[in-house]
């Protein structure tokens, strides 16, 4: 037998104004500000839309954070259209109480626990909105737009058609120009139609942007239309792009202009952290270009599925942004013929702060290794190294697990089996596979610490 806990008197109380919407409508302007979330959340899950819509003129925060209530799906527009609604009235008052507080709509899917604990003390419920802020007041932005009405979404543009929410918010958004702000921490973009990117773009502050993903077969000179909003993202901390072609009919001048005109933007990206390149094809031969803009210390460089040059693998030694690097990843980058004296230098550039290192299969050989194996040891905070899909024999896997050994953060290693141990036909070599598990485990035993050696019974065959 289930007993159901009693109602607590904040429910109670809630539960009674909202049987009089008029009552509750009046209530507002003394109500406490603890009250406030609990009412709104009932009021919204029950639809009361006048109640909404008198609550968001008095809205008690500095944020309104409605993405944690709602989904940008059609069953909500209606209740977004009654808020939206709420804030217009707002809008058009030329003195506001002061009792107002609110300066965020954030429709982002973000700050769930606001609805479910009381918030009292949580007057900056978007605290990076207010980062941003103050970002952009240190650059001078105008004092008129100081105390103008932020809204916040996350967007994701796809070739098929906006959603129904997303949509509304836009036209909204748009018929209020100089009233409010769009901002957008996170872009998503896998749309081929630079022209219906361009128009959202325009209508965004983008001195907001932190995360922007292309992920779309652009074309070199779409990326280069692109570029001088890229260039405006001065917060943007996270870059990803992927599938870049580079058609066969463009002149040497034409690829060197369009690769100039992209990566002259990351001048301006001084709080960029992470930048991910896959199977982008203009690369090879012009990672110069592209690196030497980067002067922000970056976290995370990841180039995989590319192809690269030994100048390109020399660029990015010297690249100034990888002096804090702490996640490698060049995965997919075939390195059998490069100088393996340019990995060395490179590991030796990133030793003091590299956390995760993944060069899975670049198909490495182990005249290549042995160069490099003494800077790998040096990189003293290391915790995952993932050398799957490289050829390796089984005395100098054993060598390099004796270097790794002695790196006390590693907690992950990840290798293909060696071909050898498979024999000739490729039949498995049970026996030598189980002695070599055994002399790993023996290797691994002196040490006092969790430690994973994972091998692919997949082996990876000699290049």
């Amino acid at each position: 037998m289930s007993f159901q806990a009693p109602p607590t008197l904040l429910q109670l109380a809630v539960q009674s104004l909202l049987r009089e919407e008029a009552l509750a409508i009046s209530a507002l302007q003394d109500l406490p500000r603890e009250l406030f979330p609990r009412l709104f959340k009932e009021a919204f899950t029950r639809r009361q839309s006048a109640v909404l819509r008198a609550m968001v003129q008095v809205w008690p925060f500095p944020c309104l954070p409605l993405g944690g209530l709602m989904k940008m799906k059609v069953p909500y527009l209606e209740t977004l259209q009654t808020i939206l609604d709420g804030i217009d009235i707002l809008l058009g008052q030329k003195v506001h109480p002061r009792s107002h507080k609110l300066r965020v709509l954030d429709l982002r899917a973000l700050h769930k626990d606001f609805w479910s604990v009381w918030a009292g003390d949580k007057t900056d419920a978007c605290p990076r909105a207010v980062k941003c802020k103050r970002k952009t007041q240190g650059r001078g932005v105008r004092r008129g737009n100081e105390q103008s009405l932020k809204v916040f979404v996350d967007i994701y543009l796809k070739p098929r058609a906006l959603d129904a929410c997303l949509s509304y918010v836009f036209l909204w958004v748009e018929a209020r120009k100089g009233l409010l702000q769009l901002g957008c921490k996170k872009l998503k973009i896998s749309t081929m139609a630079l022209q219906n990117v361009v128009k959202v773009l325009e209508m965004l502050d983008l001195d907001c942007m932190e995360e922007v993903e292309v992920c779309c077969t652009w074309k070199l000179s779409t990326l280069a239309g692109f570029a001088p909003y890229l260039g405006q993202m001065r917060n943007l901390r996270k870059f990803l792009l992927s599938h870049i072609c580079e058609p066969a009919s463009i002149s040497p001048e034409e690829k060197r202009k369009w690769i100039s005109q992209f990566a002259s933007q990351f001048l301006n990206l001084e709080c960029l952290q992470e930048l991910s390149l896959d199977s982008v094809s203009f690369l090879e031969g012009q990672m110069d270009q592209v690196l030497r803009c980067l002067e922000a210390p970056l976290e995370t460089v990841s180039i995989t599925d590319c192809q690269l040059s030994e100048s390109d693998l020399k660029s990015l030694t010297q690249c100034p942004g990888i002096r804090q690097l702490k996640h490698l990843n060049l995965s997919g980058v075939i390195l059998t013929n490069m100088n393996p004296e340019l990995l060395r230098v490179l590991l030796e550039r990133v030793a003091a702060t590299l956390k995760t290192l993944d060069l899975e299969n670049c198909r490495i050989v182990d005249a290549q290794l042995i160069v490099f194996l003494p800077a790998l040891s040096s990189c003293s905070q290391l915790t995952t190294f993932n050398y799957l899909r490289n050829p390796i024999s089984v005395a100098v896997l054993e060598r390099l697990l004796c270097h790794t050994a002695g790196l006390s953060c590693l907690s992950l290693e990840m290798y293909s089996t060696p071909w050898e141990i498979y024999g000739a036909q490729g039949a498995s070599h049970h026996k030598r596979l189980e002695q070599l598990r055994e002399e790993l485990s023996r290797t691994m035993k002196p040490l006092k610490r969790t430690k994973t050696v994972w091998f692919s019974i997949i082996p990876c065959p000699p290049c």
